[in-house]
């Protein structure tokens, strides 16, 4: 696995893995968790929310459309020409849906958007959920004003995807409040997981959660607080930076990100868990928008 931490807001061209293989690339345009949080002190990791774009085997994935979507959606604008896009939720709390709105693919009439949801009731289908964000007065125009093609696909956590021929996406079901999926991606041999918000157990590990990562070569995963922070947060829906890491190395992670940080983490911070997080598990990664990944 090679990294990238690319400013430009374009991406580079995908890499071919030697022998020809199809390219696995991860790259990050939102990293934190709960509000935007832009300002001197984030701008080193940045200060949208949580957005994921993952190109394979001829798919193209992004998870979640927090602020950090807004950019992506840009730079797709630059590329020229329609897009074909599989929408991933983890879950529908509003700092993780909230650019969606802004998401300039959603405005093209020849691209293609298919939104999937597995964490909410049959009876609250996800188009629903944005119809209700969308509408006034907390939003000025509704959902109708998309003038892609988007298919919205309700699932059940748990379920197996194929949004493209070849790539296969496990899911299971996460400890958040009002629910939330974790993803794994899989092609080629090759692996991603992205599990957040999630709240660890009090004892021991969710074997369900294990189960998905195992033998991963990439995990993300929801590394909201420290381990000193998390006892006055019990219940929040959040998981540490140091849990990450333990998990990571029970699953048999190749190599674990950092992700969804605390809107008041400063960049020093983070360049401290950085440090830490190294030392504790060699080759640990603290997200950053901009960060690329090749698998």
């Amino acid at each position: 696995m090679t990294v990238s931490n690319t400013t430009d807001s374009v991406p580079p061209p995908a890499r071919e893995e030697a022998g020809g293989t199809s390219p696995f690339t991860v790259r990050f345009w939102g990293v934190r968790g709960s509000i935007a949080s832009p300002g001197p002190t984030t701008i080193r990791y940045g200060g949208n929310t949580a957005c994921i774009e993952v190109r394979c085997g001829g798919a193209h994935i992004v998870f979640d459309c927090g602020t950090g979507i807004r950019p992506l959606g840009e730079s797709l604008a630059r590329g020229g020409g329609p897009v074909d896009i599989d929408l991933l939720l983890t879950h529908s709390h509003l700092d993780h849906i909230c650019g969606l709105p802004f998401f300039a693919p959603a405005f093209d009439p020849g691209s293609r958007l298919r939104l999937w949801a597995g964490h909410l009731p049959p009876e609250r289908p996800f188009r629903a959920v944005l119809s209700d964000m969308m509408t006034a007065p907390l939003f000025p125009v509704p959902v109708e004003i998309f003038r892609a093609d988007c298919q919205f696909r309700d699932f059940q956590a748990g379920q197996t995807l194929e949004p493209a021929p070849g790539v296969v996406v496990r899911t299971c079901m996460l400890n958040h409040p009002d629910g939330a999926t974790g993803y794994r991606v899989e092609h080629g041999g090759r692996s991603l997981c992205v599990l957040t918000d999630t709240e660890h157990p009090a004892e021991g590990r969710d074997p369900v959660i294990l189960d998905l990562l195992r033998g991963a070569d990439l995990m993300v995963y929801d590394s909201t607080y420290t381990d000193a922070e998390y006892p006055a947060r019990v219940g929040w829906g959040h998981s540490t930076w140091q849990e990450c890491l333990r998990l990571a190395e029970a699953a048999g992670v190749g190599r674990a990100v950092i992700f969804h940080h605390d809107p008041a983490r400063t960049d020093d911070e983070l360049d401290v868990i950085a440090a830490e997080a190294e030392a504790m598990r060699p080759g640990s990664l603290v997200a950053r928008e901009g960060m690329e990944l090749f698998l």
